[in-house]
């Protein structure tokens, strides 16, 4: 499909239907990012999400946007649940429920520096990470298996992995109730048993921070941040377990597309009405795998407050937890009218806006952090959700891939990228070193325009700005 965009205002841009598409794409970018959105033929993903039955107002992309299954990560689009709308896996992801979540701790930066080495050590020794490796919990069999499916991060914290005020900072407050283990099957299961509480590989990592630059003080306050303050970030999801139920259940649905006479531009787009059995045991499936994501992230923040209070006798605060890769049932207004839309979230981020009656008390004044990684050697970003957000409140999730694994590792050796980062006092505790060259920073975008852009389209607005001193790489 030949794709040409018009310049709707300096960071939006639309993509006029044409063929089968039921509505336009928008892409929210700058006129210098978007070359880099257009590689790897992401905005026709963009066009052919837009083919998908029961989407309404457009397909969106967000600044990060980049080539992905199915769906371009960085990808938004929701479906009339009750009007032919569909669910689809790859507007998911592999990693279902991957997502974010922001540490605060009671130290700062100067305080932390002699304490660094030894903390980060700590870190490297504690935290598992790696393709298949182990997790801090091992579950007795599928019978835990099942209860931890149901109750996410509230599972973990009601066998002392945590405290509940955990709970209160987490999107959904840590486990969606619909959650239905009887839809993930036993391969998963048995994928999932031993890597609860693990990083796992690519591009998922811990990283120590410390706040750089506050550019709204009312609100970085009301999150806990202030200059100079170090902060987590652990950015992980649901490791095997939520491959395993990607893969099944993408398998049903590429068999049932004839039974709904549903026609694709591309297979991968491989969906099922919302209401269908399909489309039920997808959603179950999915929200049991969510919560499995939630509670490794849980796990994850308890190994965080052990290595802080063992290095430093600091201690450590959530500041919130949200995923990027969900389908999620939500209420929108659309034409005028209140719509239960299926909203596709992949690679992009829930981005509630002040005064959301899903928000914590604590943080109804002020908004939803919205939590935005960038590169080992850049920086990261707090944004907060604005009310004018048009994309079903979602904002990007991290700054986007324009290197693909095989060429960093053609640029880049993993011990010479240490060695840089070390050189600027970043202390990096790699699990490989063609791992840690794979997430070389020239791997991705600037995330530094691509912040800018995600306000400039009014998605979200910018609270504070993070830089590393230290990683743990997955």
């Amino acid at each position: 499909m030949d794709i040409s965009l018009v310049e709707e205002t300096p960071f939006r841009f639309r993509i006029e239907p044409r063929g089968p598409m039921r509505v336009p794409g928008v892409v929210f970018a700058t006129s210098a990012l978007l070359p880099q959105a257009a590689s790897g033929e992401a905005l026709e993903q963009v066009a052919n999400v837009a083919t998908l039955p029961g989407v309404v107002r457009a397909s969106y992309a967000m600044p990060d946007v980049h080539w992905g299954y199915g769906f371009p990560i960085g990808g938004v689009a929701a479906t009339d649940a009750d009007d032919g709308g569909v669910v689809s896996p790859g507007g998911v992801g592999f990693d279902i429920s991957c997502g974010v979540r922001l540490l605060a701790a009671d130290i700062d930066r100067d305080g932390l520096g002699p304490h660094l080495r030894k903390l980060m050590d700590v870190l490297g020794d504690t935290i598992p990470r790696g393709m298949g490796r182990g997790g801090l919990w091992k579950l007795s069999g599928p019978a835990e298996m099942e209860e931890l499916l149901v109750g996410g991060a509230r599972y973990a914290v009601e066998h002392g992995h945590g405290v509940p005020r955990d709970l209160a900072f987490c999107e959904d407050e840590g486990t969606l109730e619909d959650a239905d283990p009887s839809q993930v099957g036993e391969r998963a299961v048995e994928r999932g048993l031993q890597q609860v509480g693990s990083l796992g590989s690519g591009n998922h990592f811990l990283e120590v921070q410390a706040v750089d630059r506050v550019h709204d003080e009312r609100v970085a306050s009301a999150f806990g941040l202030r200059p100079g303050r170090v902060c987590v970030m652990i950015h992980c999801g649901s490791r095997g377990l939520g491959h395993q139920v990607c893969t099944d259940h993408v398998r049903v649905m590429d068999r049932s597309l004839h039974r709904y006479g549903i026609s694709l531009p591309d297979r991968q787009l491989a969906c099922a009405p919302v209401d269908s059995p399909e489309g039920r045991a997808y959603l179950g499936a999915m929200a049991a795998a969510a919560n499995y994501g939630r509670a490794n992230r849980q796990l994850l923040t308890e190994a965080v407050r052990r290595a802080f209070a063992t290095a430093t006798g600091a201690g450590v605060d959530l500041v919130y937890d949200v995923s990027h890769n969900m389908a999620k049932i939500e209420t929108h207004r659309v034409d005028g009218a209140s719509r239960r839309l299926c909203v596709h979230r992949k690679g992009a981020t829930l981005a509630l806006p002040p005064g959301d009656p899903d928000l914590p008390e604590e943080l109804s004044e002020a908004g939803q952090p919205v939590l935005v990684p960038g590169t080992m050697g850049t920086a990261s970003y707090v944004l907060v959700g604005e009310r004018e957000n048009d994309a079903f409140h979602s904002a990007c999730h991290g700054a986007g891939r324009v290197w693909s694994r095989h060429q960093a590792l053609r640029e880049v050796r993993g011990e010479a990228l240490r060695d840089a980062l070390e050189s600027r006092g970043i202390a990096v505790r790699p699990s490989s070193w063609r791992g840690l060259a794979e997430e070389t920073p020239e791997a991705y975008k600037d995330v530094d325009a691509v912040a800018a852009a995600t306000e400039g389209a009014g998605l979200a607005r910018l609270v504070a700005r993070l830089v590393p001193v230290g990683v743990v790489k997955g």
